[in-house]
């Protein structure tokens, strides 16, 4: 093949596609998984963090590190081997490892993580689960151990995979803070669908437990939701009413409003997160291919009935918000219109009380123009009497009567100025 470049992304991309692949378990095996996340931006949490207390863990059995900037890595630890995956918002720990405990889902099996190495734990506990892998017995000793183990009001049985295991589950957290799991594998199920169905046993958990948080940000605004609405119906009635200044009330509104948009803000990403966590579970349960077993209820039936309302909630929390975001902002629009009305009518009035005062500022300006004509024309009568007066002693005219004589033209002259200095003007 002819040299050519390749991207600088191409290997690591190709790489990405098999760098996570199901674990192969054999049947009699135990699993302990762990979820950890930290409580506020996870998003943006300092990733090291991460690898640092997962090579803490690695040290105490003298395992491999992992690469620098890794997202996931094995290890065997003891008679367990490890598998951690670093997602979006949180950290993932699976341990699994040939046989069982005599005590279904001991406590002690979880000691494999110790006690001080949770306590530095960069986060917090999602979820925890211990799973018990068994070969398949008949169903009554299936139905036998299923009421010995778990709660039967909550519990979820189903055959997965062309029945190729029986997997069970009630979501319920025991007395020693963990998820109870059981699985029945056919003998002639492989080890590779068995780690298939553990995967995705945990992956369910994981993603119900992720998708929760929603619910419970949903939960923690309805009340300031269910005030926000009661205030901006109070606000539209103001607006109807005209009781309150249309200026006041569309404070108010954009006081609302940015909160709802706040609001919004603050919440789109969890809502978006709760979203695809929700089609994750729907999706790997639909992977399971359930089928009924012994008239128990299937996992999809449960999530129907358990886990579908609480998503429903979020959806709904999402859109009312929303809602009053749109109805905030549709007030805000028609208020702002009326006050603009309100200030073009002001501004009419204005205008028409301006066009009354040029009116009478015109009406004095003519009245002074015309006293201004008599005060100049007293003065020039004045001033052409006393050059006139030498001509009056040799005409023989009295002073008054040459006073008299040029009385009229002067005036006449002035007036004539006026008008002519008024027409320039304008």
């Amino acid at each position: 093949m002819p040299p050519i470049q390749d991207h600088p992304l191409r290997y690591h991309l190709a790489n990405e596609l098999h760098a996570r692949p199901f674990p192969a378990m054999q049947s009699p095996s135990t699993v302990i998984y762990l979820a950890v996340k930290q409580p506020k931006e996870a998003v943006h949490r300092d990733r090291t963090l991460d690898l640092a207390h997962l090579r803490a863990l690695l040290d105490r059995h003298g395992a491999a590190h992992p690469q620098p900037g890794s997202t996931h890595h094995s290890a065997q630890l003891g008679r367990y081997t490890l598998k951690w995956e670093q997602h979006t918002e949180f950290v993932s720990y699976t341990l699994y490892g040939d046989g069982v405990s005599e005590r279904a889902f001991d406590p002690a099996d979880f000691d494999i993580f110790p006690s001080d190495w949770l306590t530095e734990a960069p986060g917090q506990r999602v979820t925890s689960l211990m799973m018990r892998i068994l070969p398949r017995p008949d169903p009554d000793d299936i139905r036998a151990k299923l009421q010995d183990w778990f709660v039967p009001e909550s519990l979820a049985v189903a055959e997965v995979l062309d029945d190729s295991a029986v997997v069970a589950g009630d979501f319920r957290i025991d007395p020693a803070g963990h998820m109870r799991f059981a699985v029945f594998a056919n003998a002639t199920t492989g080890s590779q669908r068995i780690g298939r169905v553990v995967q995705r046993l945990c992956e369910i958990e994981t993603y119900r437990a992720m998708s929760m948080l929603g619910f419970s940000r949903a939960r923690g605004l309805a009340p300031t939701i269910g005030a926000l609405d009661t205030y901006l119906s109070e606000m539209m009635a103001e607006m109807t009413s005209d009781t309150v200044p249309a200026e006041q009330t569309l404070t108010q509104l954009l006081q609302v409003s940015a909160q709802l948009e706040a609001m919004a803000a603050q919440s789109a990403f969890r809502f978006g997160a709760t979203g695809a966590y929700e089609a994750l579970v729907n999706q790997r349960i639909s992977l399971l291919r359930e089928t009924r077993h012994g008239g128990f209820q299937m996992f999809s039936e449960f999530m129907l009935r358990r886990y579908e309302p609480a998503m429903r909630t979020v959806k709904s929390t999402e859109k009312r918000i929303a809602t009053l975001a749109d109805r905030a902002r549709r007030g805000g629009e028609l208020l702002r219109t009326r006050v603009d009305v309100e200030r073009s009518a002001q501004n009419q009035a204005l205008l028409a009380s301006m066009d009354r005062r040029a009116d009478l500022a015109l009406r004095l300006q003519h009245t002074v123009e015309g006293l201004s004509v008599v005060a100049i024309s007293y003065y020039a009568v004045s001033l052409a009497a006393y050059l006139m007066y030498p001509l009056a002693d040799v005409m023989g005219i009295s002073k008054g009567m040459m006073t008299a004589m040029i009385t009229l033209p002067v005036v006449g002259l002035v007036w004539l100025a006026v008008q002519r200095v008024r027409k320039k003007l304008h």
